[in-house]
């Protein structure tokens, strides 16, 4: 049997196979008593980072920048998180609508130092144009939404890989990979730090501050926090998948066909559900010779459920195949494609949100409410909705102490998680928590109790934009 036969049998023995339809396994009904035992103490630090995804990363060097002893705890081998493992290299809008770029500081600084061939995307002088052949060309590349250029790059995960190590280490940040952490240290209502383990066994770390960047809220869960993981059920924003990368490719080639050909494009995209069901269309990468493949999008699983992420892995997998075949057979510039890369993450849009002391929500959209404690500003959905003000509350879980949160699971309701889970908002709420910690460690207040002014001065010291009726009221305040 060739390898194309081989191939071919095994996306389609499985998905046409009678093995469509996932079913979680019965468990046995029994527990084990673990023995009590001593957990040696691995290290003593300001703030500990559970996390290295890009809020993680973003949070180690705002923390350090703010004169902390830091410490970052990573599973993977590598920091980025989705941004890189997860093949997410499609950087969402950080400009708003009239080209300003406001999602800024941590983001601002990566694009700055990455190599010019590791991104591609609008020059800044076409951010916000609303040029018909300019948005035109920009939309094909995932640049231009509702006929407006915006600052939406992609770019290469491996240079990505290496400059957030770079920007970490940096700060002194002490680096451990390969941990895992496991269960926060609880003291009367405060987060003390977490247990990890590691092909050295299981280990504690001991914190003043610690930031929860897992993604999935997982020490905060752990700590018994009650999570929010209500979804909009017709957006794709709680779907799974594994991403993948197709080189060999003639991405223009691609594009002058789907924008050119619309009954061939039409023709191919049915043939492509015919044969395997879930079938999607490619984005463009940092370079003209691979294609990002963000789906296909399954729902119906969780993500905090080991059995529902060994079942998107597998299927992901069994697509991947399939797409490569079904490309390269039939659509034009894919003749010579083959599967480059499967993510080592899994994408992961949704699990769980914590309770914040505040948190943003739908109804804040359409009044443009501009919070007092303001921490960063997000591009909202579209033009008709004005910036998206993030308040400081959002990052502080309601009803333990000592711990910060970041990232996709910071409090909101499920339609403004839509966007507060994409990459530049990671970056936003882990540039915000960082600072955060490193004043609190500095000073010994709980992030409950810090003034967010100071958050604030810190932030903009570090480049973070603000709303101007925040920088202004941080102005007059400081005239007094």
């Amino acid at each position: 049997m060739s390898d194309k036969d081989q191939s071919t049998l095994f996306y389609t023995s499985r998905i046409y196979g009678g093995d469509d339809a996932f079913v979680r396994r019965d468990r046995p009904a029994k527990t084990i008593k673990e023995a009590a035992r001593e957990t040696p103490v691995f290290a003593e630090t300001d703030v500990l980072v559970v996390g290295g995804g890009p809020s993680g990363t973003a949070a180690a060097v705002a923390a350090g920048r703010s004169g902390a002893e830091v410490m970052l705890v990573e599973r993977y081998n590598h920091l980025g998180g989705l941004s890189t493992g997860g093949l997410v290299l499609w950087i969402d809008r950080m400009t708003d609508w009239s080209g300003r770029q406001v999602i800024a500081g941590l983001a601002c600084d990566i694009f700055d130092r990455l190599p010019a061939e590791a991104f591609q995307g609008p020059a800044r002088d076409d951010w916000g144009s609303k040029d018909a052949a300019t948005a035109a060309y920009w939309t094909q590349r995932t640049a231009a939404f509702h006929d407006v250029v915006t600052w939406s790059p992609t770019l290469d995960p491996e240079a990505l890989k290496t400059l957030s190590m770079q920007m970490v280490l940096e700060q002194n940040v002490r680096l451990t990979l390969h941990a895992w952490a496991v269960e926060p240290i609880m003291e009367d209502g405060v987060m003390k730090g977490a247990i990890f383990e590691s092909k050295e066994g299981r280990q504690a770390i001991l914190a003043k501050v610690v930031i929860d960047s897992t993604g999935d809220a997982d020490l905060l869960c752990r700590a018994g926090m009650t999570m929010d993981s209500d979804i909009d059920e017709n957006n794709i924003h709680h779907c799974i998948n594994t991403a993948f990368l197709i080189g060999g490719v003639d991405m223009e080639r691609w594009l002058d066909f789907k924008v050119n050909d619309e009954q061939g494009f039409a023709d191919f995209m049915t043939q492509g559900r015919e044969t395997l069901k879930f079938f999607d269309k490619p984005f463009v990468s940092w370079r003209n010779d691979v294609a990002l493949f963000m789906g296909p999008r399954l729902s119906g699983y969780s993500a905090v459920h080991v059995e529902d992420l060994s079942a998107v892995e597998i299927r992901s997998r069994e697509l991947a195949v399939g797409y490569v075949d079904v490309y390269r057979k039939t659509a034009p510039g894919f003749e010579n494609a083959y599967l480059m890369l499967g993510a080592p993450q899994v994408g992961v849009r949704h699990s769980r949100r914590f309770q914040g002391l505040n948190k943003v929500t739908r109804a804040q959209w359409d009044e443009g409410k501009v919070w007092d404690d303001e921490i960063g500003v997000s591009t909202s959905l579209s033009p008709k909705f004005p910036n998206i003000s993030v308040p400081y509350g959002a990052l502080v879980p309601a009803g333990i102490d000592g711990v910060l949160g970041a990232g996709r699971h910071v409090a909101c309701d499920a339609s403004s998680h839509t966007f507060l889970r994409e990459i530049p908002q990671c970056w936003l709420t882990g540039h915000a928590a960082g600072v955060a910690a490193g004043l609190c460690a500095n000073s010994g207040v709980q992030p409950k109790d810090l003034d967010p002014r100071l958050v604030q001065r810190e932030l903009l010291r570090q480049g973070t934009y603000l709303s101007p009726s925040v920088e202004a009221g941080l102005a007059a305040a400081a005239a007094e």
